[in-house]
Parts: structure tokens; C-alpha cells; sequence
């Protein structure tokens, strides 16, 4: 395919070219700074978490900040990036790959600190709280999307990891992420850049403009406005490289074992034939029996004469067809590629946005601000072929329809009459063209999917935000500060291509779907068959609040301070389900998830803080916070603090603190959500697998390639989590430029709200045939067409939200900076930050206990994305005075491939890969992974500098992981940019 011109230049030649110049002519040239916003007085600072101004750097709790400069330097566009990128950011986050493998809240970004949930960190924007994105991860989670942060006008995030409800309250139980802006801007400032993959793959765009006047120190105000656009081209499957290509995994091998050709009617080197795939885009039929409601007999190509169209055919050995496993296929099927022909790695996005900011000082201690933002992203991907032979999700007030078994199965009748005819018989109708065993009178079972049309999903987000604030000094030492804001986030979601149950009954029953020539059907049938779906969702979050400062009195270590404050909050959320059945089981779409929640909720809160340094050595710190709910749950979280000085050089500190986080309103009032956890025959009894073999005792494709709906609803009597957390760290300065840090941290979450335990349902069905155990309904699937008198496969499993787990966790963070001169003309500086997981374990009612870490745990809350032990990167700078030039590697460990809560035991391996014959195919560990970053700057003059970098300088690929369902045969948060091999980007930045 040719590529677009500048597309080729930018991966051919301006990337390198420009790096290279960078490298050989670097004592020439030096990293201009971004827009710097002014600062707070330079004796004072105020950090996240803290409601004092204080004059050291060095706090009690452990925070990094990430300023708009260090991004850039890494060569990273967004904030959203550079959050997902933290080593403290582990788990189940949500990344922008996973809208591309159907995730919840597709569209958004998520992060996750500790490992702890989406819902237990919370995000600031200035210290305020941000309204909730409309969708909630996992159908139940809380979280705010990082795609809304208005990129142009960010001058730090502060990453605050410990527990701060003492200041924020609820969700703040992993730590805080604090998006701080610019709080003045002089001159005009623009900056354009383009990126590719070397591959000619994923690329990318973005635009910012941003223009201030005004002087605050010399004027006495300053005004602002900025816009930015941003757009980044979908990634598909079928553009990456072997194996993420393919269904087929018989190139993947370990120790002379391969992995299984999972080609939908493929053939495999171990056994043969696969077994007779329901899912291609060529439709079979075979009689089908009303007295047993199941076909008889072989199925065959409905129509023979177009064979298997652009598909591959592959006729079945003798020995294949009269194989007793091969009852049901033809003599010829049809092979499809689905990961190939479907699969997408990334969506495509495209963001802009328009923010702008009005500060004036009033007097000679006051300073009052008025900030605005809109930001729109946009998200879409595609899915599968539309299904028409499904288990619907689980609905809202039917049962789940099904055209995959039972009396319900999925056929074309004999006869056909116009719509709306309630009785069909040869009285008032003609024979069904479509069913070629019409004239015998027996109707025809089908299997297929639509080649006429794909799934596809689209998310517009529009977020709505004003802040306005003051700050200030007055009598004897009392400093005030008060701000309010109001945010609205709207979301529109946007389905095409998947079937409305009732419609494909219509057209069905009076012929006008062409399943023999599906190419001919109409289009306005086609739009009839799959209508576009719409859904509006919105929250909204209006807060105020205000605190009061003093320095009270000396001690022998500097003032005591005092702060108090109060605060109150509205927060609504309205999302309509997106997929009902108030009309009836069939007036819906398949593969469209029920779920949705309504809610709203005030809040009042009041909040003090109290610094005492006690003496030069020694600084202690209480906090506390009374939170009420209207939806009726009250708290109070306190957190002490203490920092101590042996000698200048040393710091040692610690915090001790209580938090909370309240129940979303999804966990609280949700509709039947729906996720799918991908089964392994690790997890599987031998009693049951043994029902399913093919003649050769290998596992037929029934239970090897399969997936568990898990469907939960809320409970509206649910109470707030509650947490612990414990920090211990020591902060090491020998010189002005070389610091060391290790902080230690302890949480402890009770009253963890889960879905009923599902994993002890499926063994007892598994075990003995119940269909409810414990709370939980299973619902089973279609039967093996092969082996129909064998126990079902699980479709569905179905149980509520409940207050039950302790969740506990403890790790180590390490950091350690240095910067140094080399010479009058360079500076070298290096930052090392990383993150080690002792301990992330679940512990349920009645002693059991689930350990996660170093495995794919907690797999169904990760996407099977697990919880890697070791999270770090490593960034090295070369400053020429007018250049400079960037490395950074970020590094993942590896992890066992164990879940326990997938039935395993951590470490035991139990989740490896296996091919039909049941053997690894993968070692018993996903191996760790490394990836560099290069970023070089030329200042060309005064106003324009020219920067370029080379993402995955050494093209590494994430590591093979064939069990984690995020994405495909890799962990998305360990490669998602890696998985695009090595990239470029160029840019340039002119400041007036």
C-alpha cells in the first residue's frame, strides 16, 4: 500500500536525521523550557495533601511531581500518558488500548495506584474535585477520565501516594494524582508535531496554541487563552507483525512444543481439523428437528455455488470426515482469520479543546482567579461481524434470549410471509428461498455470522468546566482561600452493526435478508436488521469550599499552624442502560451489555489540619475530616504525620491515616452488567474436559475457546469501603544535587465491595450439574454440537454487589536523582523511579485468602492484566547549553502465569497456554520487558526549537502473554505503545 508522503519522510529520515544532528552537534545546543507559570512565593509552598503553606520541599508523605518539561523530555504528548506511565500505577487501570477490546468505559483512560482500583485514587484538577466519567469501569467503578485533561495548559502533576481522605475524603484510598495549571502565561506559544510507527502504522497528530497578556507582578493580572488538537489513527491486528496477526499460534513454541492454529475451521499440526466453526462470515445449514431442537444431520454450504467466497476452503480429509468428531461438518469449510480480519489494538482518537484563565491580584495580598475549560474526545473502534447465533446479555426485567439452543435456536423457517403475519403456513405464504430443505417441509438450522456488516462503536465525550477562586492574607497572620466549580461530562455512545433481536426475527420469517446472497439484500433491510443505537449519558459535580490559615504561636521549630475548612458537593449521574428489554426479551441488540445506574448525592464536609515543628529535628502533623452523605453514609478520617531530622542530610517520615471511599452509584443502584473472562482448560475438572474430547483424546474447540459472562447487579443497602494506610520512608541528601528516597507503605481496605464470589458457583456446577450455589445463578450455554448428550459449557454466571473482602497490600518505592556538571557547557542528570509489590492479597469471609502478586491476579478485576512486582524507569539527560538529549527505559517484570482467583495457586502455572493436545506452549512465567525512549531539542534561536523522538529505540515487542484477555497475546499495561515497535515523532515549539 502506498504511503502518504509525509508519513514516509517522517519514518524514512526526519526522525533519525534530525536525532543524529542532535548527537554529533549537541555542544551547540540546549532544551528550551515550556511556558512557565509563575510560582507561589518562593519562600512558601502548598502540596497535594496538605492544606498549610510550609517552606520545605521534603513532606511527610511521599509525592512525585511530574512537571510539563519532564514529559517532554521522555518525549510523552499527553498528561494522560505520563500518569499511565507511573511506576506507582499498577493493575487494573484502564489505558486507551482497552477500548479496543470492548472495554466498559470505552474511550476513557484510568489510573490506578497500588493496584487498587480505578475508584480508589482520586484525581484533582487544582485541588477540586472532577466529575465522574458517565461510564464506570467494569460497569461498576467510579473514576475520572485523563483524556479531559486539557494538555496545553498543565504545568505539574503532583502524585501524592498515601492515603488523603483526612483532606479530600472519599477515594483518595491509594493516593491522589492533582492536575496543577498554569497560573499565568506571557506571550504566544505554539507547538505542532507528527508521529508514525516505522511500519507506516498509528499515526499521529497534535496542534496547541496558547496566548496571555498581562504581567501579574508588574500589572497586576493576567489573561489566557489556549486550544489544542490532537488525533491519533486506529491500529488493527492484521498491521502488527507475527503473532499478534493471527489466530493462528502454531508458530509460537517452547521446547518443541507449539501453540494450536485457532483459526476458525483451521487445521492443526497436532491433531488435524479443528472442529466446525459457528463464527465465520460463510453461512451453513443442516435440517433441524423441532422434537429435539437440534439439527440433523451434516450442515453444508447454503450456497454451494458461491462456495466460501473471499474465505479460504479446505476440504477434510477422508479420515477427518468420518471422524465421529467430525459428525456435524461438511466435506469443505470455510477457514477465517478472525483476529486478522477484525481484531484492533487501538481506536482511533481525536481530541481538542479550548480552556482560558482571567487572574488579578486585589491589594497587596489577594489574588482572585476565573478559569474555563471544554474538552471533546472522541473514541471509536470496530468490533466482530454481527452475531446472530448468541446468548444475549443478561437482561433487565426477561430472561436472556438465546438463538443458540433450545426451542429458540436459530433457523430459517419453510415458509415465509409479509411482516407481521402471526401464523405462516402454505395457506398464506411461499416457499423460503433461502432454506434449501423448504420443499421437504423441515426447517434449517443456521450457523454463521453477517458479512454484510460490523459491529462498530463510537464515544464522544464533552466536558464542561469553570472554576473560579480567591486567596489571601488579612489580620494578624490569617490567610483565607476559597474556590468553587462546576463540571458537567457528557457522554454520547454511538453502536452500529450489531443485531436487534426482534428484527432478525422479522426478516427472517419474511425473507428479506438474502442469506443466500447476502450482498443483494436491501440496504434498508440491512439498516432494519442492525439500527444505529444512541445512548446519552451525563454526570454533573457542583462544589465549594473554603479553609481558614494561621501561624498560632512559635515553637522551638517554627510556627504552629492551624487550618480549617469546610466544603459541600453535588454529584448526579445519569446513564440510561444500553441495551433494555422493557419491551421484551427479544426488543433488544445481542453483545450490547444491559448495564447502567442513575444516582445523586450531597455532601458536607468539614476538615482542620495542624503543623507542629516541635524542634528544628522534629515536625508533627494531625489532620481529620467528617464527611456526610444524603445517601446515608458518614465518616471521619484522621492521618498523623511526622518527619524527623537527625541531621541535615537525613530525613526519616511516616504517616498513619483512615479513609473511605463510598459506594459508586453504579455498586449501589446498577442494572444487570455483564464482563467476559476468558476460560482456560486449567480451570476445567478432568470430569467435565473428558466429556468434550475428540476421537484422538484431544480437547475439541467446544472448551478450549470460550468465555464466562459474568453478570452482576447493585445493591443499594452497600456501605463505604473503609481503609488503613501506613507510610515509613527515609529521604537521603549528601549534596545539593544527589537524592535518595525509600518509602515503605502498608493499606489495608476492609469492607471491599466484589460481586458475589462466582469462582465457587462455577465448581459446583462444574462438580455437579446446580445451576444455583450460593447467591449465584449459572446459565448454561448451547450444547456440544458433537458431544450433545455432555454437560454444557457455562454462558452466564449471575449474582449482586456486596460488602466482603479485605483487601491488603504493602510495597517499597525507590527513587534517586543527580544532576551534574560536567563542564561549563553540560549537564548530566539521571532520575530513577521504580516500584516493588510485597503483598496484594484478598482476603474473603471465612479465612481464604487470594495472593495476586507476580501472578495474572486478580485476573477477573485486571482483564488479566495481573499485578507485576517490579514497576520502574530510568531517565538520563545530556544538557548542551543550546541542546540536549534524552534516554529513557521503562521496565516491567515478568509474572507467573497463576491466578487464584481463577481456582490456581500463585506460582503454580496453571494458567500456561496449552495447545488441543493440553500441552504448554508458553514457559510458566510472561517474561519481563524493557523499552527505551529517545528524545532530542535544538534551540535554533531564542523562539523556535525543534525537537525529535525515537519511541522503542530498540523496536522491542511486549512479551507474548496468551492469557490476558485486554488485549491480544499481550499485557496492554505492560506494551501497549511498545506493541507498535519503534516510532517517531518530530516537532517544533516558537514562542513570541
Amino acid at each position: 500500500m502506498k504511503k502518504f508522503g509525509f508519513i514516509a519522510l517522517l519514518r524514512g529520515g526526519v526522525a533519525p536525521a534530525i536525532l543524529a544532528t542532535m548527537i554529533s552537534h549537541g555542544s551547540a545546543f540546549a532544551q528550551d523550557a515550556a511556558p512557565q507559570a509563575a510560582a507561589e512565593p518562593e519562600d512558601t509552598i502548598v502540596v497535594t495533601g496538605s492544606l498549610l503553606r510550609q517552606t520545605d520541599k521534603l513532606t511527610m508523605s511521599p509525592i512525585t511531581t511530574v512537571s510539563a518539561e519532564d514529559l517532554a523530555v521522555r518525549g510523552i504528548t499527553t498528561v494522560q500518558q505520563g500518569i499511565q506511565s507511573l511506576s506507582a500505577n499498577n493493575g487494573p487501570a484502564l489505558t486507551n488500548g482497552f477500548s479496543a477490546n470492548g472495554a466498559f468505559a470505552g474511550g476513557a483512560s484510568a489510573v490506578s495506584l497500588r493496584g487498587l482500583t480505578t475508584s480508589s485514587t482520586l484525581v484533582l484538577f487544582d485541588g477540586l474535585r472532577s466529575a465522574y466519567y458517565p461510564l464506570a469501569d467494569d460497569g461498576t467503578r467510579n473514576f475520572v477520565d485523563l483524556n479531559t485533561i486539557p494538555d496545553a495548559i498543565v504545568e505539574r502533576v503532583q502524585v501524592l501516594k498515601d492515603g488523603a481522605s483526612a483532606t479530600y475524603g472519599a477515594d483518595a484510598v491509594a493516593g491522589v494524582v492533582n492536575i496543577i495549571t498554569k497560573r499565568e502565561v506571557k506571550g504566544l506559544h505554539l507547538q505542532a508535531e507528527a508521529g508514525v510507527s516505522e511500519k507506516g502504522y498509528g499515526a499521529n497528530q497534535r496542534l496547541s496554541a496558547t496566548y496571555g497578556y498581562g504581567d501579574l507582578s508588574e500589572d497586576g493580572f493576567n489573561a489566557y487563552i489556549s486550544g489544542h488538537y490532537l488525533k491519533s489513527n486506529a491500529v488493527y491486528n492484521r498491521d502488527l507483525g507475527y503473532p499478534y496477526n493471527s489466530d493462528n499460534q502454531s508458530g509460537i513454541c517452547h521446547d518443541g512444543v507449539c501453540g494450536p492454529n485457532n483459526i476458525a475451521n483451521g487445521v492443526d499440526p497436532a491433531i488435524g481439523f479443528t472442529g466446525l466453526s459457528t463464527a465465520t462470515n460463510v453461512f451453513m445449514v443442516r435440517p433441524f428437528d423441532p422434537a429435539t431442537n437440534l439439527g440433523t444431520g451434516r450442515y453444508q454450504l447454503l450456497n454451494a455455488a458461491a462456495g466460501c467466497g473471499s474465505l479460504t476452503p479446505y476440504t477434510l480429509t477422508d479420515a477427518e470426515y468420518n471422524s465421529e468428531d467430525n459428525a456435524i461438518a461438511p466435506r469443505t469449510v470455510c477457514q477465517q482469520d478472525i483476529t486478522h480480519d477484525y481484531g484492533q489494538v487501538l481506536p482511533e482518537q481525536q481530541r481538542w479543546g479550548i480552556s482560558g484563565r482571567f487572574t488579578k491580584m486585589i491589594g497587596d495580598s489577594a489574588e482572585a482567579y476565573l478559569e474555563l475549560n471544554y474538552e471533546n474526545s472522541k473514541s471509536s473502534y470496530t468490533g466482530l461481524a454481527s452475531t446472530i447465533r448468541a446468548n444475549a446479555p443478561a437482561g433487565i426485567e426477561n430472561p436472556a434470549y438465546s438463538t443458540s439452543s433450545g426451542s429458540t435456536l436459530l433457523r430459517l423457517p419453510v415458509y415465509v410471509c409479509a411482516r407481521g403475519t402471526t401464523a405462516c403456513d402454505a395457506t398464506n405464504g411461499t416457499l423460503n428461498p433461502n432454506n434449501p430443505f423448504a420443499a421437504q417441509g423441515q426447517e434449517a438450522a443456521i450457523i454463521g455470522r453477517l458479512p454484510t456488516s460490523t459491529e462498530y462503536n463510537e464515544s464522544v465525550s464533552q466536558v464542561f468546566r469553570g472554576a473560579a477562586g480567591i486567596k489571601g492574607d488579612f489580620g494578624e497572620g490569617w490567610h483565607y482561600q476559597a474556590d468553587a466549580t462546576a463540571m458537567v461530562s457528557k457522554l454520547k455512545t454511538k453502536a452500529d452493526g450489531y443485531v436487534y433481536i426482534q428484527h432478525l426475527l422479522d426478516v427472517i420469517a419474511d425473507g428479506s435478508y438474502n442469506f443466500m446472497n447476502p450482498s443483494a439484500t436491501s440496504q434498508e433491510t440491512l439498516d432494519y436488521l442492525t439500527p444505529t443505537f444512541i445512548n446519552h449519558s451525563k454526570t454533573q459535580l457542583y462544589q465549594g469550599q473554603a479553609s481558614l490559615s494561621k501561624d498560632v504561636f512559635d515553637l522551638p521549630g517554627g510556627p504552629l499552624q492551624v487550618a480549617v475548612g469546610v466544603a459541600a458537593r453535588y454529584e448526579s449521574l445519569n446513564n440510561p442502560s444500553g441495551n433494555p428489554d422493557y419491551n421484551g426479551p427479544t426488543e433488544r441488540y445481542f453483545r450490547l451489555n444491559a448495564f447502567g445506574a442513575k444516582g445523586h448525592r450531597d455532601v458536607e464536609s468539614a476538615y482542620f489540619e495542624v503543623n507542629a515543628p516541635i524542634v528544628d529535628q522534629l515536625e508533627l502533623n494531625a489532620a481529620g475530616r467528617y464527611d456526610h452523605y444524603s445517601t446515608g453514609q458518614d465518616n471521619f478520617a484522621p492521618k498523623f504525620g511526622a518527619k524527623f531530622k537527625p541531621f541535615r542530610q537525613l530525613m526519616i517520615r511516616s504517616t498513619y491515616s483512615r479513609g473511605f471511599r463510598v459506594p459508586s452509584f453504579a455498586e449501589m443502584g446498577a442494572l444487570p452488567t455483564t464482563g467476559y473472562v476468558t476460560q482456560s482448560l486449567g480451570t476445567m475438572p478432568d470430569s467435565y474436559l473428558n466429556q468434550h474430547l475428540n476421537a484422538d483424546g484431544s480437547y475439541n474447540n467446544y472448551v478450549t475457546t470460550y468465555s464466562i459472562g459474568q453478570t452482576t447487579v447493585g445493591n443499594p443497602e452497600l456501605k463505604a469501603e473503609k481503609s488503613r494506610n501506613i507510610t515509613l520512608g527515609a529521604v537521603f541528601t549528601p549534596t545539593n544535587n544527589l537524592s535518595f528516597s525509600v518509602d515503605y507503605y502498608n493499606i489495608r481496605k476492609t469492607g471491599a465491595i466484589t460481586s458475589v464470589d462466582f469462582s465457587g458457583a462455577i465448581a459446583n456446577y462444574y462438580a455437579t450439574g446446580e445451576t444455583s450455589y450460593d447467591g449465584v445463578t449459572v446459565i448454561t450455554d448451547e450444547v456440544d454440537q458433537n458431544h450433545p448428550d455432555a454437560q454444557r459449557r457455562i454462558a452466564f454466571v449471575q449474582g449482586s454487589f456486596i460488602n466482603a473482602n479485605t483487601i491488603k497490600t504493602s510495597g517499597l518505592d525507590f527513587n534517586a536523582t543527580g544532576k551534574f556538571r560536567l563542564n561549563d557547557n553540560i549537564t548530566f542528570s539521571s532520575s530513577i523511579d521504580a516500584t516493588y509489590i510485597i503483598k496484594l492479597n484478598t482476603e474473603y469471609p471465612g479465612g481464604r485468602v487470594e495472593h495476586y502478586v507476580d501472578t495474572l491476579g486478580n485476573f477477573n478485576l485486571t482483564a488479566g492484566s495481573g499485578t507485576q512486582q517490579w514497576r520502574g524507569s530510568w531517565q538520563n539527560t545530556l544538557d548542551f547549553g543550546r541542546g540536549s538529549i534524552s534516554a529513557t527505559a521503562y521496565y516491567t517484570g515478568g509474572y507467573d502465569y497463576s491466578a487464584e482467583d481463577q481456582g490456581s495457586v500463585a506460582g503454580d502455572c496453571s494458567l500456561v497456554p496449552t495447545n488441543y493436545n493440553g500441552d504448554a506452549y508458553q514457559g510458566c512465567r510472561v517474561k519481563s520487558f524493557i523499552s527505551v525512549d529517545m528524545t532530542g531539542t535544538i534551540k535554533v534561536n531564542d523562539q523556535f526549537e525543534l525537537y525529535a523522538n525515537v519511541m522503542n529505540v530498540f523496536n522491542n515487542k511486549p512479551p507474548i502473554d496468551a492469557a490476558t484477555y485486554g488485549a491480544y497475546l499481550y499485557n496492554p499495561i505492560v506494551g501497549e505503545s511498545a506493541i507498535l515497535g519503534r516510532s517517531f515523532r518530530v516537532g517544533a515549539k516558537a514562542s513570541f
